[in-house]
């Protein structure tokens, strides 16, 4: 059995005990009937939602659940029953495990299931029930948001950078996941907010769709309302990939979009030769490392050369190469943030979010990502960003 199949049973069987714990504390058997009704009826929706989108990915069911229930499955699955219900089962089961020693000894009150106080019971089962609460809490807060991205604009000190490209502008997209979050009008605003930047260049960085090739041709009807003054470019992320490598670079170049898959683009920006590197997507940083190094040999030894990466760690193998300039995504920025500097993004990764620098001084930026594969951002806001390249 693979370790995603076990992910995929474990969710909803760890819902199903962890319910089963809920419903069984003392907090719900005081509480009225309707109560415990509604409470039973939010995680078993919760549980339906997560098995309605496994079945949504078989052969022989069609439809997927809309975005609200996608969202609380998510927000349920990643975050709020593995960092929140599953930690209350397991203080649980160990204060009544300490409870039954306690009443062994003798030591244990009478009346244990004396009506409480309405306050108390009140916080009670409102503590029981928190997981399944936050949970449709944050679903409500997540659809409000995901439909807001930033223009975040960098000047970037570039070592090296010939005198004619100095204020030489990219606009920089990344991970836009065009699906189940990111599609319809939002898509139409990435592309306007994008052209009213009139950048020299626009770089798209990876993960244009979510999962599906189905929502391919949306995303390429985004791309190509894109009107940058001197090109565009698109590197492949590993979300591209889930149907198909080939068919997904099939469908970028029938659109007659330039997707550089470990090959160069050579182009002139303000009168001087500039090579954009393309990298095809790779997990390993040893097959990235080559990978570059194949790029690299490609280049012009006149042109300036900007790297193009989804993985934010190519910059570890580009800088020692000379390569003056990395851009990449990924890591939405941590995603999950509890300050910018702090939380899943650095744990993660060497580089999430913003400019980074080497002591030769060579540059690279990682986008937060313009769009969303989880529905929920704290302290990493989804944006474009509006790059200045600057001589120093």
């Amino acid at each position: 059995m693979s370790f995603f199949l076990l992910i995929l049973l474990g969710i909803p069987l760890l819902s199903l005990a962890w319910f089963v714990w809920a419903i069984r504390t003392r907090a719900m058997r005081e509480t009225k009937g309707w109560i415990r009704w509604a409470f039973g009826i939010a995680t078993g929706v919760l549980i339906a939602g997560f098995l309605w989108i496994i079945l949504s990915r078989s052969d022989h069911f069609s439809g997927e659940p809309p975005a609200v229930v996608q969202a609380a499955v998510l927000l349920w699955g990643l975050l709020f029953l593995p960092l929140v219900a599953l930690p209350s089962l397991v203080v649980g089961g160990i204060s009544r495990l300490v409870a039954r020693f306690r009443r062994a000894r003798g030591r244990a009150e009478a009346g244990a299931l004396a009506p409480r106080p309405d306050r108390r019971q009140f916080l009670a089962t409102t503590a029981v029930a928190l997981p399944v609460i936050a949970t449709y809490g944050a679903t409500v807060v997540s659809l409000r948001q995901v439909r807001h991205f930033r223009i975040r604009r960098l000047d970037v000190p570039v070592a090296g950078l010939p005198r004619d490209l100095d204020g030489l502008t990219i606009a920089h997209v990344s991970d836009v996941h065009v699906g189940k979050f990111t599609h319809g009008r939002l898509l139409t605003d990435l592309a306007e907010a994008t052209n009213q930047l009139k950048a020299d260049l626009v770089a798209l960085t990876g993960d244009l769709i979510d999962h599906s090739l189905a929502d391919l041709p949306e995303a390429l009807d985004m791309v190509r309302r894109m009107d940058p003054r001197s090109g565009l470019f698109l590197v492949e992320g590993n979300h591209d990939l889930f149907e198909g490598r080939e068919l997904f670079a099939k469908g970028v170049e029938e659109a007659g979009l330039p997707l550089l898959r470990n090959t160069v683009a050579p182009i002139e920006v303000k009168g001087h030769p500039v090579d954009l590197l393309g990298l095809s997507w790779n997990r390993s940083e040893v097959g990235m490392e080559t990978d570059i190094q194949t790029v690299n040999s490609l280049r012009r030894t006149d042109a300036f050369p900007i790297l193009l990466a989804h993985h934010p760690h190519a910059f570890d193998s580009a800088a020692p190469l000379g390569i003056p300039l990395t851009l990449g995504g990924h890591t939405h920025g941590g995603q999950i943030m509890i300050t910018p500097d702090f939380g899943p993004g650095p744990l993660l990764y060497r580089y999430w979010s913003g400019l980074y620098r080497k002591s030769a001084g060579q540059a690279c930026v990682i986008s937060n990502g313009a769009g969303n594969w989880f529905p929920l951002r704290t302290a990493a806001p989804a944006e474009i960003l509006h790059l200045t390249l600057r001589r120093v």
